[in-house]
C-alpha cells in the first residue's frame, strides 16, 4: 500500500486498490485518508494526538467524490483518524471503460470496502485499536447500513447522513417501477433510462454556481452520472431490504434535514432543505435499522447537512458531537456487586433495627 499527497492538499493522502467481487470482477477504489494526529486540539475532551478513539470510514452519495475537508477535520478533531472511499466507477476510481456510478448489485461494493477496512486496520498498526465507525452519504448511506447487517461485529457504529432509504412516496411506488424495470435491468442492465434531470441540488452546493464548495465537475458532473436501469433496480432492491429491517446491533445515527423540496422548478426554498430526497419517509424507514436510533432533523438542512449553510451545518456538527459524546466516547462504569447487595438498598432505620437485633440475640447467646 502506498500513500501519495491527495487532490485535497495538505495533510491528505490517498492510494488506490483493486479488489474482486462476489461475481469474480476486479475493481478499482481508492482510499484518502486524514491523520487525527495531523489536526488540531479537539473541540472537548482529550487531546487528538494519539487517536485514542478510533477510526471512521465514510462513503459518498452516488455521481460523488469525497472532498468535505471540514468533515475529515472534525473527525480528526474529536480524536478519530478519518478515511473516505471512492467507490468504484466514482471520482478518483473513475475509468474511461467504465461507465460512471454504475453498479449492477450493492453487494459488489463489500469487497471494497472489507479491503478498505483491513487497510486501515493495517494504517493503524500502533495506534489504539479503538472502535471503528462507518458512515454513509444518501446511497453511501443505503449502501453503508446494508454493509452493516451483513457484517454486524465489523463496526461499532454506524452514522448515516441524509441515507437514501426509499423512494419518494411509498413503498408501493417502488414496488410497482422495480417489476417494470425487471425485465430491462436483467436483459440490458446498462439502458440508460430518460428520466428529467435536475441540477437544483449542484445549483446549491457548487461554487461555480450558487454554493461555497469547489466541486471537480469531472468527478461529481451538475446532471450527475446517466441513471441506468440494472443500477435503479440494485437501489430498488436495496430499499425493499431496508423495508423489511435490518436489525442493526450497533448505536445507529441518522442526520436528515427537517424539509424536502421537490420540483421541476427552482424554489428558493432549496436553498434550505433536501431537494433529492422525501425526508418524512427517510426518517420512517430509518427506524427500522435496528435496535437503538437516533434520529436528527436539521432545520435549514441540504440533502447533505454537512454542505449546508455556515450556521445550519454548526448545529448538524454540534449534534454530532454530542451523539459522539454520548456514545462513542462513552465507557461504561466498572462496577462489582456490593458485599451485601440486599442490606445495600434497605432504610437506615430498618438496618438499625436490625444490628440491634443481632446484639439481643449475641447478649442472650452469652
Amino acid at each position: 500500500m502506498e500513500w501519495t499527497p491527495d487532490i485535497l492538499g495538505k495533510d491528505f493522502l490517498s492510494c488506490s486498490f483493486e479488489s474482486a467481487g462476489p461475481d469474480g470482477v476486479v475493481r478499482r477504489a481508492t482510499l484518502i485518508r486524514h491523520r487525527a494526529e495531523l489536526a488540531a486540539p479537539p473541540h472537548d475532551g482529550p487531546g487528538a494526538g494519539n487517536a485514542p478513539y478510533g477510526a471512521v470510514l465514510f462513503l459518498h452519495g452516488w455521481s460523488d467524490y469525497f472532498f468535505n475537508t471540514e468533515l475529515a477535520r472534525f473527525w480528526a478533531g474529536q480524536g478519530f483518524d478519518f478515511y473516505a472511499l471512492d467507490m468504484h466507477n466514482h471520482g478518483r476510481s473513475l475509468q474511461s471503460d467504465s461507465p460512471g456510478g454504475y453498479v449492477a448489485d450493492l453487494t459488489y461494493y463489500d469487497a471494497e470496502i472489507n479491503e478498505a477496512m483491513d487497510l486501515i486496520r493495517a494504517d493503524r498498526a500502533g495506534s489504539p485499536p479503538g472502535s471503528m465507525t462507518l458512515m454513509g452519504h444518501s446511497t453511501g448511506g443505503l449502501v453503508a447500513a446494508l454493509w452493516a447487517s451483513r457484517h454486524q461485529g465489523d463496526i461499532q457504529f454506524l452514522v448515516l447522513d441524509s441515507p437514501w432509504l426509499e423512494m419518494h412516496g411509498n413503498s408501493l411506488v417502488r414496488r410497482a417501477v422495480h417489476t417494470m424495470l425487471g425485465p430491462l435491468a436483467k436483459l440490458r442492465p446498462e439502458t440508460v433510462l430518460r428520466l428529467p434531470e435536475r441540477g437544483f441540488y449542484f445549483r446549491s452546493i457548487s461554487s461555480s454556481a450558487e454554493g461555497e464548495w469547489a466541486l471537480d465537475e469531472k468527478y461529481r458532473p451538475p446532471m450527475a452520472f446517466p441513471v441506468r436501469a440494472g443500477w435503479l433496480s440494485a437501489i430498488f432492491a436495496g430499499h425493499a431490504q431496508v423495508s423489511h429491517g435490518l436489525n442493526l446491533q450497533m448505536p445507529v445515527l441518522v442526520l436528515t434535514s427537517a424539509a424536502s423540496a421537490n420540483g421541476m422548478v427552482w424554489q428558493e426554498s432549496m436553498r434550505r432543505s433536501d431537494a433529492v430526497l422525501d425526508v418524512g419517509i427517510i426518517a420512517l424507514r430509518a427506524m427500522a435499522l435496528g435496535r437503538t436510533v437516533t434520529l436528527e432533523r436539521i432545520d435549514g438542512g441540504l440533502h447533505d447537512v454537512f454542505l449546508s449553510a455556515p450556521a445550519v451545518r454548526q448545529d448538524a456538527y454540534a449534534r454530532l458531537a454530542r451523539w459522539i459524546c454520548g456514545y462513542m466516547r462513552y465507557r461504561a462504569p466498572q462496577s462489582s456487586a456490593p458485599e451485601h447487595p440486599a442490606r445495600e438498598h434497605q432504610p437506615k432505620e430498618h438496618q438499625a433495627k436490625e444490628h440491634q437485633a443481632k446484639e439481643h440475640q449475641q447478649e442472650g447467646d452469652a
